[in-house]
């Protein structure tokens, strides 16, 4: 079974940081203050898409004005490393003492995958990763077809792992089935429409195995 997970909200507890330096991005812009809940409702989206979303009528040189300075805000800020969610490094580990193969689809950049895996030592650990700016963003399944491509691995042996329900319609788009995290970004009822496996409200419950 190959399983693909989101990164922010799903593997690591980064969600209210992501949220804090949005706003503070906004702030030293002078736009419309946006609530932690209004950020986090596009959490899941390349960042660029993120930001259009929050503010749909700004041009685009100042969505990349927000962008940058989010990224800037961001990378200060991760000087102190987010962690894991409970039980995700002993339920990966497991899955691949098992056989199992794992991937990441987020909508991080490269850089800023890149930098967080370095920090955690786990650059090698996936076997394959792919990020919003280097495809397309969520909810269209490209980074889902990319990966399942890259791997050789049929749809119908693929699970994806997320907690906005950008992650799961993108699963949905793609045909292949997800499964829910109720601590992450996104409330139970955004995600429940695009019709998951299950949800789970802990990592170790991941274990418990996903339908054939």
């Amino acid at each position: 079974m190959l399983y693909i997970f989101d990164w922010d909200g799903t593997l690591i507890d980064s969600t209210d940081k992501i949220a804090r330096c949005m706003q503070q991005a906004i702030a030293e812009l002078g736009l419309p203050a946006r609530s932690v809940a209004e950020v986090k409702s596009i959490i899941g989206l390349g960042l660029a898409q993120a930001v259009r979303t929050l503010f749909p009528d700004i041009e685009e040189a100042m969505i990349a004005k927000v962008t940058a300075a989010y990224s800037s805000h961001f990378v200060i800020a991760d000087q102190t490393p987010c962690n894991l969610y409970p039980y995700v490094d002993e339920v990966l580990n497991q899955l691949r003492a098992e056989g199992h193969l794992l991937a990441v689809a987020t909508g991080k950049s490269r850089r800023g995958l890149n930098r967080v895996l370095t920090n955690m030592s786990l650059t090698d650990f996936f076997d394959a990763t792919r990020c919003a700016d280097e495809t397309a963003s969520k909810p269209d399944p490209l980074m889902l077809h990319q990966l399942l491509q890259t791997l050789n691995v049929d749809v119908s042996a693929a699970v994806m792992v997320g907690d906005t329900d950008f992650d799961l319609e993108m699963a949905a788009n793609a045909g292949m089935k997800s499964i829910g995290v109720s601590y992450g970004a996104h409330p139970v009822e955004r995600l429940l429409p695009h019709k998951p496996e299950r949800i789970i409200d802990r990592f170790d419950q991941l274990l418990a195995g996903v339908k054939e």
